[in-house]
């Protein structure tokens, strides 16, 4: 008992960290709405006990289960600020100054108004669908509690209470509030108290809605391409691009016309024209994996630093060539088609 005490306080204390620090920097402007919904219940109690407005109170948010769906819906929204007809007006403002106001700065103006009215409308339908089962079947309602008048805040209250107590770790409290609303359902068997047990059961479908569509399995993205294969298609790219070009004197197979020494053209290959074997792309960008395997067989080159060519691109470099350079194959390679000139 004494740990389950103290977990209920580190439960509230919880969440009067929450609350504390608003309410201390900005007062009342913190619940600028639980202030208009306290201000609201008010006035409409106010009216329904006058002759002028228990008329329009009635047409504008009294909710019975016998009325049209489309004016239940319609007047679902302002029936939450209606106090009931048979509980004191105090205990309605409490709730709704209490409760609000936490769940105005724990979850947020569009959140707290969003799970007020859907706990209060999950009452309203639940009415609907009790009577449509009879009294002899489970959750059923009897027929007398089509005319019995539909409003107060007491199912927005206890689906906000839940709401937050599961929000911020207060599982205690918000067991506390549902074993609560179970005993009175069962002890009064009416329609407050089972529409009570809907609106929990609402606000608790709300919170874990989310959950359970971020728990939902999605497809694996793509993995990314690999070193190797990066190589190869910057190297297949280039081998394309220079035989575009045209195979002139000077060249192997699978050549590029050249623009140094080499060949009876005097060119070397400007995408390194690769020979009849074609091991590597000898315009592979230096760095690579591919020119980290060095040329291949049939490959020829100038003397000096290496030609490439960045596939894609269309950036080349031609640093290091020297006009005046005498060919020279490659170790272990063929020699360039054609007789070899001086320069």
């Amino acid at each position: 008992m004494g740990r389950a005490v103290r977990r209920v306080g580190a439960e509230w204390a919880r969440v009067y960290g929450a609350v504390r620090g608003p309410l201390l920097g900005r007062g009342p402007r913190a619940v600028p709405m639980t202030l208009a919904a306290v201000c609201l219940t008010a006035l409409l109690y106010f009216a329904q006990h006058r002759p002028w407005g228990d008329a329009l109170v009635r047409r504008t948010g009294v909710v019975r289960a016998d009325d049209p769906l489309w004016r239940a819906l319609l007047h679902t929204p302002l029936s939450l600020c209606v106090p009931a007809p048979d509980l004191p007006v105090w205990g309605a403002l409490a709730q709704v100054l209490c409760v609000f106001g936490v769940a105005e700065i724990c979850l947020g103006r569009p959140r707290t108004l969003a799970v007020a009215y859907a706990a209060t409308l999950t009452g309203t339908l639940y009415a609907r669908l009790g009577l449509a089962l009879g009294p002899h079947r489970p959750l059923g309602l009897p027929p007398a509690d089509a005319h019995v008048v539909d409003t107060g805040p007491s199912a927005a209250v206890v689906g906000l209470a839940v709401y937050v107590g599961l929000r911020h770790g207060a599982y205690l409290t918000a067991g506390a509030v549902t074993a609560a609303m179970a005993a009175e359902a069962a002890l009064k068997d009416n329609l407050a108290g089972k529409e009570h047990l809907a609106a929990i059961a609402g606000a608790a479908l709300l919170y874990a809605a989310p959950a359970a569509l971020r728990r939902t399995p999605r497809r694996p993205p793509p993995p990314p391409p690999t070193t190797a294969a990066v190589a190869a298609a910057a190297c297949g790219t280039a081998c394309r691009a220079g035989a575009e070009t045209g195979a002139g004197p000077g060249t192997g197979p699978g050549g590029v016309a050249g623009r140094g020494p080499g060949g009876r053209g005097g060119r070397v290959g400007r995408g390194g024209g690769s020979g009849r074997a074609g091991g590597v792309c000898a315009g592979t960008e230096p760095g690579s994996a591919a020119a980290a395997a060095g040329p291949g067989p049939g490959t020829a080159s100038g003397r000096g630093a290496a030609v490439w060519v960045r596939a894609g691109t269309g950036a080349r470099s031609t640093a290091g060539v020297t006009p005046s350079a005498e060919p020279r194959s490659a170790p272990g390679s063929g020699s360039a088609s054609g007789p070899q000139l001086p320069p």
